[in-house]
């Protein structure tokens, strides 16, 4: 019997279409979308019914320097989630879904959803 290949992406994406089946994103309730890369991260504001992206943000442009004992993706990942949020806020939002995107809420993907929450998104 042969022993299948332990391939990251595609557990990660049996995770993610886990937790899409029971959250879908509204006008008034948007879905918060991340998506972490080796070295970026990204954040989405999705209306599921009308399909459309109402906000992004991403850490490709941000020039940023981390806190004393705080990595530089981290750094990056706090600066995209009060980005987001603002952009939120621009827009009338204050409530969203967080959809971890099949990553686990740790590290970055924690920091994010810190700060966003910190700069006045409730979810």
């Amino acid at each position: 019997m042969a022993i299948k290949p332990f391939d990251r992406k595609q557990q990660r994406s049996k995770r993610h279409r886990r937790i899409r089946k029971h959250m879908a994103g509204t006008a008034e309730r948007p879905r918060l979308s991340v998506y972490r890369s080796l070295n970026h991260i990204y954040a989405q504001l999705i209306d599921d019914v009308q399909r459309v992206t109402l906000a992004q943000a991403s850490s490709l442009k941000a020039a940023v320097t981390p806190a004393e004992g705080e990595t530089q993706g981290v750094a990056q990942a706090r600066q995209v989630g009060r980005a987001i949020a603002e952009a939120a806020k621009a827009k009338g939002i204050d409530n969203v879904i967080f959809d971890r995107g099949g990553f686990l809420y740790h590290g970055r993907v924690k920091a994010l959803a810190d700060a966003a929450r910190e700069t006045g998104l409730k979810f």
